[in-house]
């Protein structure tokens, strides 16, 4: 029987941002979505989900959960059977993504999650997906669940994050690293990044998609899962 397959949410996302792939894949492997909201920094975050995880897993984590699947790696490499890189970054915080979260934290603070729901949506999606309102819902109803608290608690811990990027040439598990083309959060080039530093790395870039690949276009992100699951 294959490895649970572990599925790291996003900043400001839960585990509907997995539920195109736990429809596809839920019924021959045992999907387990993590709980990363408890922890002040992303070492305490991955700490808390290693103790809820089973002894061994492939693991997929999309933006934040990207960094706190490095993180995973760092504090338990053997207990990682496969990882998945989804819409992520191996880079620090640089000083512009800095800025533009300072100015997010303060539209939660002011105006709550679903002010900050509608200063983000078009960074987080392609620009052909603007007038989709059924995925601004959903995005929309993920950062309320999630709430201020638990927001402002991830930023700091994401802005605190430590560079991954001397990590990348020591993992050795089968890697899947995917962003969507017009991916503006991390960009196809911090993909491609990971891809050419992780040996034996698949990169894959998704047409026509945003930051929000697993909700935007499912089906090219469940085919991508699908051969790195199989492999």
């Amino acid at each position: 029987m294959s490895a649970p397959l572990l599925l790291v949410p996003g900043l400001a996302c839960t585990a509907d941002l997995w539920a195109p792939q736990i429809a596809a894949f839920g019924g021959r492997y045992d999907c387990r979505v993590a709980d990363h909201s408890k922890g002040a920094t992303m070492a305490e975050i991955a700490a808390n989900i290693l103790v809820q995880a089973p002894p061994q897993f492939a693991l997929c984590g999309l933006s934040m959960g990207g960094y706190l699947s490095f993180e995973i790696m760092r504090q338990a490499p053997q207990r990682v059977r496969k990882l998945a890189l989804l819409d992520t970054q191996a880079t620090p915080e640089g000083e512009a993504q800095r800025a533009n979260r300072y100015a997010r934290m303060e539209a939660a603070r002011s105006g709550g999650m679903s002010k900050l729901a509608d200063l983000q949506w078009e960074q987080l999606v392609h620009p052909m997906r603007y007038a989709d309102a059924k995925l601004k819902d959903d995005v929309r109803r993920m950062a309320l669940d999630t709430g201020t608290e638990v927001y402002l608690r991830h930023c700091a811990a994401i802005m605190n994050r430590v560079d991954s990027r001397p990590d990348l040439s020591k993992i050795k598990v089968s890697t899947l690293v995917l962003a969507g083309d017009k991916d503006q959060l991390t960009p196809p080039d911090k993909a491609r990044e990971m891809a050419d530093n992780i040996a034996g790395a698949t990169l894959v870039i998704v047409p026509d998609c945003g930051h929000m690949s697993t909700m935007e276009r499912p089906e090219a992100v469940n085919a991508a899962l699908e051969a790195w699951l199989a492999a």
